[in-house]
């Protein structure tokens, strides 16, 4: 390829065109317009962002380190396959972050910030009707962000930053729109109500309640214990039916 651009042409910086196409095969993951055991070829993608193969190996590092795709050898690398420990590794996380999120978010919103979180739950309701996918997808993710950012405390957010990207892709394995709507509008309105116990336990329910569909998606299991208990496997319920994750919260002296 070339290196002359047309006269007066822009040139896009490196790093801008590294951030492009880093974007769009990390969208094109999540969405399943690449799944678990494609490869990604540099020439390929080269030829296909119109770009030369130095951003397209960085974006690919960037990918691994995210956890996106792996190396099957030193030239060989494919989308990961999503295991049974990759999946609780990640409900590990929301269940610790996202419930006590949830908690403080109560305690913490505002009629602006709660009009913001039902105008998405609006849009969601017109795209689980159209069995519109990736804006469910997208949606969903953003009411999840919306609910972070409702709770005011910066640390969750950059602590969640990092593997934003891959908690995206996979919830968008879990295709039971109409549930996955129920419990955000049940969420919202415990978020509304002003009650953090009430959200606490409500965010919990969310994400088990996710945690087994998706195990359900991915690998055809029901994703409760041995016992048929019906428990996520991510730690049994605690005290108000928070888990560990609302003994942390009273622990650290939230709502």
């Amino acid at each position: 390829m070339s290196s002359l651009a047309p006269e007066g042409a822009k040139i896009e910086p490196l790093g801008a065109v590294r951030e492009r196409v880093l974007g769009t095969l990390r969208q094109d993951i999540i969405a399943g317009r690449l799944r678990p055991g494609d490869r990604l070829v540099e020439r390929e993608l080269a030829e296909r962002f119109g770009v030369s193969r130095v951003p397209v190996r960085e974006a690919i590092r960037a990918l691994v380190t995210e956890g996106f795709v792996h190396f099957e050898t030193p030239r060989r690398t494919v989308v990961r396959r999503l295991t049974r420990a990759d999946v609780a590794e990640l409900f590990e996380l929301r269940e610790a972050l996202e419930v006590y999120a949830a908690g403080l978010a109560a305690s913490r919103a505002t009629p602006e910030s709660l009009a913001e979180l039902a105008a998405l739950l609006d849009r969601a309701a017109e795209a689980t009707r159209a069995d519109d996918a990736e804006t469910i997808t997208d949606i969903n993710t953003r009411f999840h962000d919306r609910v972070l950012a409702m709770a005011g405390n910066s640390l969750l957010i950059s602590v969640m930053e990092p593997v934003d990207g891959r908690l995206r892709w996979l919830t968008s394995q879990n295709t039971e729109w109409p549930q996955l709507l129920t419990e955000h509008r049940e969420l919202y309105d415990a978020i509304a109500s002003g009650d953090p116990a009430r959200a606490r336990a409500h965010a919990l329910t969310h994400v088990r309640t996710n945690y087994r569909s998706t195990v359900r998606h991915l690998f055809g299991e029901d994703g409760t214990d041995d016992d048929g208990s019906g428990e996520s496997g991510l730690g049994a319920q605690g005290e108000e039916g928070t888990g560990t994750t609302g003994r942390a919260g009273n622990a650290l002296g939230g709502p």
